[in-house]
């Protein structure tokens, strides 16, 4: 199981009520929990995810209203993406994805994430507002150098090298 921490916001956007949010708060997947929370970038609604434990992210651009099973399911594919634009093999991508089959969403739990997404949010914001779109073909680009970003949370750490190095240990 996968535990996506949604902001107020999201919540309310995606029609998230409070009784669909889960007390549950172990997280069976390898990298952990992700915070998500909804940005608009020059008009356009965007999710911005961000793993608990890497601060590693990715945003899925130009998102309007859409239903429960939709959100998932893009969650599961740019993860998918992204990890595989990373250079992260098919073993350990099929693995995760039997993990992350099951998505169950709660709210936000830690300032310092949210602090992080906030500081994410702005440069994404940036870099797209350069290109003057959301849809430019640079957002896969854009989202691999997000995670080449030091972060105060991470002691001055990318994002990339966190989740590397979480990998290494979880193989061993």
């Amino acid at each position: 199981m996968t535990l996506i921490r949604c902001t107020k916001k999201l919540q309310k956007a995606v029609g998230l009520k409070k009784s669909a949010l889960t007390e549950e708060l172990v997280d069976s997947s390898s990298l952990g929990p992700w915070h998500a929370n909804l940005i608009e970038i020059d008009r356009c609604t965007c999710i911005l995810f961000v793993n608990d434990k890497t601060l590693f992210n990715f945003l899925i651009t130009d998102i309007s209203k859409i239903h429960a099973q939709q959100r998932e399911e893009k969650f599961k594919t740019y993860l998918r993406c992204v990890l595989a634009e990373e250079g992260f093999d098919k073993t350990f991508l099929d693995k995760l994805m039997h993990e992350v089959a099951d998505i169950r969403f709660a709210g936000t739990n830690n300032k310092r994430i949210l602090g992080s997404m906030n500081e994410l949010a702005f440069m994404y914001t940036c870099h797209l507002e350069e290109e003057s779109s959301v849809h430019s073909y640079k957002v896969p680009e854009i989202i691999q150098h997000m995670n080449r970003v030091p972060m105060g949370m991470l002691g001055g750490n990318y994002p990339i090298h966190a989740l590397r190095d979480l990998c290494v240990k979880l193989q061993t």
